[in-house]
């Protein structure tokens, strides 16, 4: 069975992640990701990406990243091109986080247009300078848009890992529930799925394209910087 299974509910496409693990980000779940939103431009009027439950996702996969610095270069440049165009995806996209999101998991809720998160003892946020790794520039930016200011510099420079409650704070979440976090989300993506495609898609733009637009034309001197932690 696909780590990313799709399918389509009173104009919703669901776009589920369930690797039976941590739902570790990889090229090929990327590249499901990518033939996810393809399909949704044409059968969808709204986006909801859920998890596994306790994991939404975990972030990008280690075994990727551990080949080697090419291996990590290839695998973060596949990721900071879906993330620049789920930011920019022309219809709602609503995010059912439903437990652990960090790192490549946190930048993926900061790409989603709102974010309903499931109450409980989880984990979120970027932990890259606590394991040796300097945040490549995309996610800085994209924090920069998507954060409180209050909490930016603790949530990406000092990598301070935060419970859902505290992430409605940060901005990284926009609302935690005790139960069916799915349902929750689903409300929402049904509520900006019956919005004007043609203005949300344009406002959507006008909120983020000279970022976006900025971090694209700078990724290949933000890749080339880009190190993986010496061996302890």
């Amino acid at each position: 069975m696909s780590v990313v299974q799709y399918s389509v509910e009173d104009g919703v496409a669901c776009v589920a992640i369930d690797d039976g693990k941590a739902n570790a980000l990889s090229i090929d779940v990327f590249a499901a990701l990518n033939a996810a939103l393809d399909r949704a431009k044409l059968d969808a009027k709204a986006v909801l990406i859920t998890g596994r439950e306790g994991k939404f996702s975990a972030g990008f996969d280690l075994g990727e990243m551990m080949k080697g610095p090419e291996s990590a270069r290839a695998l973060v440049a596949k990721g900071a091109e879906f993330f620049f165009r789920l930011s920019l995806f022309e219809k709602p996209v609503v995010a059912s986080c439903t437990g652990h999101a960090l790192a490549a998991g946190g930048i993926l809720l900061m790409c989603c247009d709102y974010r309903v998160g499931n109450s409980g003892r989880f984990k979120l946020g970027f932990n890259e300078v606590a394991i040796g790794l300097v945040p490549p520039i995309f996610l800085v930016e994209l924090a920069r848009m998507r954060l409180s200011k209050r909490w930016f510099s603790r949530a990406v420079t000092q990598a301070e890992i935060v419970s859902p409650s505290v992430a409605l704070d940060m901005g990284l979440l926009d609302e935690v529930v005790d139960d069916d976090v799915y349902r929750a989300a689903f409300v929402h993506a049904a509520r900006l799925g019956q919005l004007s495609g043609a203005a949300f898609a344009r406002a959507k733009l006008h909120e983020r394209k000279k970022t976006i637009d900025e971090l694209r034309s700078s990724l290949d001197d933000d890749l080339a910087s880009f190190t993986l932690p010496a061996p302890a």
